[in-house]
């Protein structure tokens, strides 16, 4: 194989954030264009591995210091006919066999493990793969010890990418786990170190060959955006590639979801959303003759979780709109948006957890999907909702600022706003409440992203123009 991705998530084997969807389509539309690729990434004891039927590929032991664990590497059979290209996951006993994919207080040990094992299984290919692409950093001292470790010495040639999905988590540790690593010259460990800990980020930055963000605006805002890494990124700068992140068309496609009320197509959206608006307001308790604006994700800070509460309390008090969450997290967040359903029946209503089939139908019955991120990689959320036909009201920051074009601006189809404050995500809900009234431009606009492409195809090619340049 050409490209090995390794990752802790891929849909739909296992999925918390993005992350997943983007390994669960990168790979396939890379294939698509004749550049065999490949994901490995951990097992873990959930739904999709008890449905799916496994070959042994590899076995090995893995060793955390005094600990030794009994590994295994499985093909999920059937992979490349089902998802468009070869799944591997490596199963640890003790460590990767269980049901989450985050969240345990030995998660160090479990992606050390995990990576360990991922070499050990190249390391007995009879052909290397031309490049090894990492994703986040629970995969982030692959670089290092491809480059620095004795037992990977002779696969040193193996050119590496690492793609930055999210900057807030690095995966540091103490240095008292050092002895969990193989064998390297000691001399080299401050490629490991950043603030005084083991920061995998940090070495996969200064390890790899290359490193990408999820979007060009990311990448620009790394250098100042308060990540710990500030520095790191200005000084390698140069060995940073800005690629927007796509969708898989194929399942975000509302001409053949199966997961909503009624496909439809660009030319079939009025009646289309209407159904599906229709299948919401009745489910959730709404008037489906009011604009209805929806959020979709984690409840967390960088979401804009702590005032999402007092946003959808302000933009319901001054327009004549219904509001719809769906997302689990901070459970603070939780119980005041849950406390909003008594002040506003029958305009108001919250999911709090994560049900996929669910979040199709609000892309596609929702008038307005709201983003207000303090920071955001790439998003994916809105690049589904612009499929469905569904307005995205969005921060002006990394992705969203890629891929949300003002309606104030020439060509423009979505909502921006400056500031994660309530005033100004309340106004931009008020600037929506509005084109919603402006009834043929609102149905213009509607019509006109769902004509926006954002496959992986573009993407994809991307990614493989890099792996050319650095594989040669």
């Amino acid at each position: 194989m050409k490209v090995i991705h390794v990752s802790a998530e891929c849909y739909p084997a296992a999925k918390v954030g993005g992350l997943a969807d983007v390994v669960g389509a990168l790979p396939k539309y890379q294939t698509n264009l004749d550049y065999e690729s490949a994901v490995i990434m951990p097992y873990y004891d959930n739904k999709y591995a008890k449905s799916s039927k496994y070959i042994t590929d590899f076995k090995c032991n893995v060793d955390l210091a005094e600990n030794s664990y009994k590994a295994v590497v499985y093909k999920v059979e059937n992979s490349f006919e089902d998802l468009g290209f070869h799944l591997y996951q490596v199963k640890i006993k003790g460590l990767l066999d269980r049901e989450n994919v985050y969240g345990y207080g030995d998660d160090t040990e479990r992606f050390i493990a995990f990576q360990k094992v991922v070499l050990d299984w190249i390391l007995q290919f009879i052909k290397a793969p031309e490049v090894i692409h990492c994703h986040d950093h629970h995969t982030g001292l692959i670089p290092f010890m491809l480059t620095q470790c004795t037992k990977y010495k002779s696969m040193r040639g193996i050119p590496t990418v690492f793609t930055i999905h999210n900057a807030e988590y690095q995966g540091e540790f103490s240095f008292e786990k050092l002895s969990y690593l193989p064998e390297y010259d000691l001399e080299y460990s401050g490629i490991l170190e950043w603030d005084y800990a083991i920061n995998p980020m940090a070495a996969a930055i200064k390890a790899c060959w290359r490193y990408t963000t999820v979007s060009p605006n990311y990448m620009n805002e790394l250098p100042h955006a308060s990540t710990g890494l500030d520095w790191l990124f200005d000084t390698e700068r140069e060995k940073s590639v800005g690629i927007l992140n796509g969708i898989d068309a194929d399942v975000w496609n509302s001409s053949t979801d199966t997961m909503i009320a009624k496909n439809y197509s660009v030319t079939t959206v009025e009646a289309g959303k209407k159904a599906n608006k229709l299948a919401l307001c009745e489910k959730f308790g709404l008037n489906p003759d009011k604009p209805l604006v929806a959020f979709i994700g984690r409840l967390v800070y960088q979401k804009g979780a702590d005032i999402m509460a007092g946003i959808f309390d302000r933009a319901l008090d001054a327009n004549d709109i219904n509001g719809l969450v769906l997302g689990s997290g901070d459970p603070h967040a939780e119980f005041l948006l849950n406390e909003l359903k008594e002040k506003y029946p029958g305009r108001y209503n919250t999911f709090i957890g994560y049900d996929e089939e669910l979040s199709h139908l609000i892309y596609a019955g929702a008038d307005f999907l709201i983003m207000p991120s303090r920071f955001e990689p790439c998003g994916l959320n809105q690049l589904y909702a612009l499929r469905y036909g569904t307005i995205p009201v969005v921060r002006t920051t990394g992705g969203l600022k890629d891929t949300v074009k003002d309606i104030g601006e020439k060509g423009g189809f979505g909502i921006r706003h400056e500031h994660v404050t309530v005033d100004d995500v309340a106004l931009a809900i008020t600037r929506a409440n509005k084109l919603y009234n402006d009834t043929d431009e609102f149905k213009r606009i509607r019509k006109e992203i769902m004509k926006i492409d954002n496959s992986w195809e573009n993407s994809a090619k991307e990614y493989i123009e890099l792996y050319n340049l650095i594989a040669k």
